[in-house]
This record gives C-alpha cells, sequence and structure tokens, in this order.
C-alpha cells in the first residue's frame, strides 16, 4: 500500500512542473561545505533559493557571488529551503568589506535531491547493520560518499556492489538532530535476508522531519511555505480582490431582524410577541405564513420552560393528568344470555322411554318367581 502511494505522488510530481515552477524554483543553490561557523547554515539540508528578494533562478555562480560583493559592508538577504520538514526562511548576513565572501561552498542542483532519503525501519540482530551500529526509526541514509545515489533502487545498487566491502554511508539520527559518517560491510552470508539485514522506507511518507528542538505547529499552521520574490507574477492580495469584487452578500445594516428568532439567555428582554386583541384572543397568523414560535422569558429558569413545555405535550397528546383527576369509568357491562331451555316435547318423550323401559325390564324380573310357583 505504501509502495502505491509513493509511486502516486512521485508520478504527480513528475507531471506538474509547471506548478512547482510558478510558485518556488525547483532548482537552488545547495551548501556543500560551510567554514563560517557565525552563520547558521547546514550543509547538505539547506538550499538557497533567493537573494536580496529576488528568486534565484540563474545556475551561473559568478552572478551570485557578483550579488554578494555588491553587499560590501551591509547585510545580504538570503530565503533559504531546508530539507528537514520542507520548510523555507529568511536569513540576513553580514558581508565584510576586505574581503567579500560567505564562506561556504555551493553546487546548483534540484530539489529533489533531498527526497533520496531511506529511513531505517527495523534492524535485526546481528546483521551487518546492527553491527554498524543503526538504529531503528530514528536513523536517516542520506547519502554517501562513494557517490550520488538516484531513486528507490539506487541503494541497493549500491550495496550490490560493494558486497563483501566496506560501504560508508551519511547517516542523520532525527532525536539528537546529528549526522554521523557508518561504515559497514554488506555481506549475504551473515545467517539473515538482505545484505544489510534492515528494513528500510522510501518516499513520501519517510522524508526528513522537522528537528524536535523546534517548535511544533499549531493548528491552522502551514508547513510547506511558499517564499514570495519582487521578480515573481504580480498578484494582488486576496482583501484587494474582495473589494473590487461585488459582494454576493447584502450589508449587515440592510438584514432586518426576523421575529422568530431565538432569543439567547444573556440578552435583556426577549423580542416582541404577537400583539392580542381587545377581545382577548390572539390574532391568528394569515393563511400560508407560519406561526412564529413563542420565545421564552430571559428571567425564566430552564425547569420552568421544560415544565410548560411537557405541560403542553399533555395537553394535545389528551394525557391525563395525575392531579385532581377521577379515575375512569369502568366498561358498560353486556347483557347475561338465558341458558337454552328444553321444549315440552322433548321432556315428554323422556319418562315414555324410561317407563318403556320399566315395562320391559318387570316380565324378565317375574319369570323366576313363576317358576317357582310352577314347581
Amino acid at each position: 500500500m505504501f509502495g502505491a502511494l509513493n509511486r502516486f505522488i512521485s508520478r504527480l510530481d513528475s507531471e506538474s512542473p509547471s506548478q512547482s515552477s510558478r510558485n518556488a524554483s525547483p532548482y537552488g543553490f545547495q551548501v556543500l561545505r560551510n567554514k563560517n561557523l557565525d552563520i547558521s547554515i547546514e550543509p547538505w539540508y539547506d538550499f538557497i533559493i533567493g537573494i536580496n528578494g529576488r528568486q534565484v533562478d540563474n545556475p551561473d555562480p559568478n552572478l551570485f557571488a557578483t550579488e554578494v560583493r555588491n553587499c560590501a559592508g551591509s547585510h545580504v538577504s538570503l530565503v533559504l529551503w531546508n530539507a528537514k520538514g520542507q520548510r523555507t526562511r529568511t536569513l540576513a548576513l553580514p558581508v565584510p568589506t576586505p574581503s567579500p565572501t560567505l564562506g561556504i561552498t555551493l553546487q546548483w542542483s534540484p530539489l529533489s535531491v533531498s527526497q533520496d532519503v531511506w529511513h531505517v525501519l527495523d534492524v535485526i540482530p546481528n546483521s551487518p547493520a546492527d553491527q554498524a551500529g543503526l538504529l531503528p526509526y530514528g536513523d536517516y541514509i542520506v547519502g554517501t560518499p562513494e557517490g550520488s545515489v538516484h531513486g528507490e533502487s539506487g541503494l541497493g545498487e549500491l550495496v550490490e556492489d560493494y558486497l563483501n566491502r566496506s560501504l560508508r554511508l551519511f547517516v542523520y539520527n532525527h532525536e539528537y538532530a546529528v549526522t554521523r559518517l557508518v561504515t559497514l560491510t554488506p555481506s549475504r552470508a551473515w545467517g539473515g535476508s538482505g545484505a544489510l539485514g534492515c528494513v528500510l522506507g522510501f518516499g513520501a511518507l519517510h522524508r526528513l522531519p522537522v528537528p524536535m528542538a523546534e517548535p511544533i505547529a499549531g493548528p491552522g499552521e502551514t508547513l510547506f511555505e511558499t517564499p514570495r520574490f519582487s521578480n515573481d507574477e504580480h498578484r494582488p492580495p486576496s482583501a484587494q480582490l474582495r473589494s473590487q469584487s461585488p459582494s454576493i452578500y447584502p450589508p449587515s445594516s440592510s438584514v432586518t431582524q426576523s421575529s422568530d428568532l431565538i432569543v439567547p439567555a444573556s440578552m435583556a428582554s426577549p423580542l416582541p410577541l404577537p400583539s392580542q386583541s381587545a377581545t382577548g384572543s390572539m390574532a391568528g397568523p394569515p393563511k400560508g405564513v407560519k406561526k412564529p414560535r413563542a420565545t421564552p422569558a430571559s428571567n425564566m429558569s430552564f425547569d420552568e420552560y421544560f415544565r410548560e413545555g411537557e405541560q403542553k405535550s399533555k395537553e394535545e397528546d389528551f394525557a391525563p393528568t395525575t392531579k385532581n383527576s377521577a379515575p375512569p369509568p369502568p366498561p358498560p357491562k353486556s347483557a347475561k344470555v338465558p341458558p337454552p331451555t328444553k321444549s315440552p316435547e322433548h321432556s315428554a318423550e323422556i319418562p315414555s322411554e324410561e317407563g318403556d323401559e320399566e315395562r320391559q325390564a318387570s316380565p324378565v324380573e317375574k319369570e323366576p318367581q313363576r317358576g317357582t310357583a310352577n314347581g
């Protein structure tokens, strides 16, 4: 995912060179050496992109030296771009009269050379990187005295060329803000994967951060500043454009105060309510116009306001109140249905059937008596 994001950002940088050249110069004089310890200029990290309010757009070092000599006995103003955090700053330096020089060595180079940085993310124990003293997360490989290294694969190609040989690397530590020279020997026989034994990050997410000694930027502050020079294209300030262009909003004096605004609690008196007629009834709004909401008085407490709203809600919902309310009447009783009565015909048939049964059973019971009498 990080590799795809880095490729996308590099593609955007390569597709829009004209836009970057409009705002800031993509080239500048990179400071390679600083012999004058009285001026706060960092070699390799600082680029001079402006002098005396003008943008440096010519790679001829003689023009730059002539501009510095013209300021002998006074001060020269330099605009510096720093690779740590990609910030710009203005520095005024005194130029001595006997020898009008600054004591720095410069080289015309693109600002993109500061993006060739490899962030050390992890170091495997007992690896060549571990033995050389590389620290995870705090160390950044910024270059090598063996030659220039460009692109994501530049360091890998350099390591392959120096297998089993001593390789020197310039390493910057973010926590201590120091740059040191590290010597290591790449090898594939140390017992692990890779020739260095460390995990490296490259791209926009792994560029040099702002030094920890500088104050942290507050909310809303810009981290990437764009300096303005006198030889840039003149652009009127935004305030002047707003004053020249017609405003789409009416002036504040023409805005009338509406009657349906909510009155804050800090106001001394509420907005006037709709007037009451002589008969005592409130004058209703005309058809098609929304009725304005009643605003609470400023001296009314929140409890009274919510209690009044609760009372109105109960009245609208026809909810019974708990105070002085009679229980609801019971539902009406339904009429009891009498049980069905038996018809006289059915009741008459039952005894007749019982009589027939008695008549049928009586001869059977008397037969043993006959036999006894005959015998």
